[in-house]
């Protein structure tokens, strides 16, 4: 079976066992994915690069004690996201630059691209201005569809300080999105993560 057509678990037990190619493998399949996990959560090309270069070599150091208790993907998503929230600990404040109107591997459904961009600039605005310990749980849970005990293991706190920084930190995004819910049901408003993310907050409020 060539590397191309083994399964991801195959791939990582060729890697534990020596093969110099399986790894390469398992990043050119996921990469993508993983680099749009990173900048979606960072909001910087550079520091999303960098995380992303870290979680890659602490996978290759961690490949051999993998337990397939999991999907591959799963356990690399964890890694980045942990990469990306050990950069936010660390950093200084610094200006962010807005996310591209679609990352790597995320198309865009065919819309009116300017409206798309408009709702895409106006959601990340609004994360933004939220709070750091607000703004990581609500990615992590609202974004990447993390579990509350899940979000609580990888930011080190309790999960009712999850529920409730999460909670405060919808509240404040709705305040300044609720005219994106209101808007026709033929509006230009993108359907991906971002809008499920919008709608739950105002849901949930």
């Amino acid at each position: 079976m060539t590397a191309a057509a083994s399964s991801d678990a195959d791939l990582i037990a060729a890697h534990a066992a020596g093969d110099p190619h399986a790894f390469s493998e398992l990043v050119r399949r996921h990469r993508d994915r993983m680099w749009a996990v990173a900048l979606r959560t960072l909001r910087d090309p550079e520091e999303a690069a960098d995380a992303l270069q870290e979680a890659f070599i602490s996978a290759f150091r961690a490949a051999a004690s993998f337990r397939a208790e999991s999907q591959v993907t799963t356990w690399l998503h964890r890694i980045v996201v942990n990469a990306c929230l050990d950069r936010m600990r660390r950093r200084q404040t610094r200006p962010t630059v807005p996310l591209p109107e679609a990352g790597p591997g995320e198309p865009v459904a065919p819309r009116d691209a300017m409206a798309e961009r408009e709702t895409r600039l106006v959601v990340q605005a609004a994360l933004d201005e939220l709070p750091e310990e607000q703004r990581a749980p609500i990615v992590l849970v609202d974004v990447e569809g993390y579990s509350v005990a899940e979000t609580a293991q990888l930011l080190g706190i309790a999960e009712g300080t999850v529920k409730s920084r999460c909670a405060r930190g919808r509240a404040k995004l709705a305040k300044v999105l609720g005219h994106l819910r209101n808007q026709g049901a033929d509006a230009n408003v993108p359907v991906n993560d971002v809008q499920v993310q919008q709608g739950r907050q105002l849901e949930e409020r």
